[in-house]
């Protein structure tokens, strides 16, 4: 039996839902993220008094810098969603991008957006 060049159309299909629920729930995580960043939810210091307004307004400062770290890393995890999605569109989707062999189910499961197998992700070139 010949090794198999790429997964079928019902496999790209499990991975495509598999892909289309992460990628939902990554842009409800990451629209949340910027209505923080926003402060649409109108907690602000301006009722505190004077002697904790600076800390309060110290710690908002690392606060909101830590959730656009988090709302940035989201905006990528959804960019590689897309491209997974597009892969699957062109039937390239779970083939390794060094190696060109498949990739295993397991680890497209785990991590839908990979393009390396596990040898090569650990392979100090990439």
């Amino acid at each position: 039996m010949s090794e198999q060049l790429r997964y079928s159309d019902e496999e790209l299909e499990e991975f495509r839902q598999i892909i289309l629920a992460k990628l939902e729930n990554a842009t409800n995580l990451y629209d949340e993220l910027c209505a923080s960043l926003r402060n649409n939810d109108g907690n602000d210091t301006a009722d505190t008094s004077p002697t904790f307004k600076v800390l309060e307004e110290g710690a908002n400062v690392l606060e909101r810098e830590a959730t656009a770290r988090l709302a940035e890393r989201q905006r990528q995890f959804i960019s590689h969603l897309k491209a997974a999605l597009v892969r699957i569109d062109n039937k390239t989707y779970g083939i390794c991008r060094a190696s060109g062999k498949l990739i295993p189910k397991e680890r497209l499961r785990a991590v839908p957006h990979a393009t390396l197998c596990v040898e090569e992700k650990n392979n100090p070139r990439h």
